[in-house]
């Protein structure tokens, strides 16, 4: 029998954490949220939290050290991304954006483009504001890959 797959949060500044809780809980997974501890929370949402050093990446280097084929990742951090699909996991923004080996490279490039741009000075509006309907989206996109895994395992 496989081993069931853990999904792993970036938690920091993640507004999907209870959408994330409810698809687990449909087919019994454990989630693993990852946040450094300058955001440790006094009554954490359900699952297991693992706090991190300050470092901006210290949550980045937990999650793709313990990560494994077929786990799922929800991000935001298209670098991390990058790094866990050539791990074979499953990559899903908060947005329910799923990350894979033909949309990466196009992402990768954008964000040198917007960092090359505002180390010149030239800043963008940033992302547009998280919407229900975004929190929608990333659920049934998530219960579709958990329904995918359900029927490989």
């Amino acid at each position: 029998m496989m081993r069931k797959p853990v999904i792993y949060i970036d938690a920091d500044a993640c507004p999907v954490k209870s959408e994330i809780n409810d698809c687990a809980k449909i087919y019994n997974l454990e989630t693993v949220f990852v946040a450094s501890i300058k955001n440790s929370m006094k009554e954490p949402t359900e699952g297991r939290w693992v706090y991190v050093d300050w470092d901006k990446e210290a949550a980045d280097l937990y999650i793709m050290n313990h990560v494994h084929s077929l786990d799922i990742c929800i991000t935001a951090d298209i670098g991390l991304a990058a790094g866990l699909l050539g791990k074979k996991v499953y990559v899903l923004s908060p947005k329910g954006i799923e990350y894979d080996d033909f949309n990466i490279q196009s992402m990768l490039a954008f964000r040198h483009i917007s960092a090359k741009n505002r180390r010149s000075g030239k800043h963008s509006k940033g992302p547009k504001a998280f919407t229900s309907e975004d929190k929608k989206v990333f659920s049934q996109n998530l219960l579709k890959i958990l329904s995918n895994h359900a029927g490989i395992l």
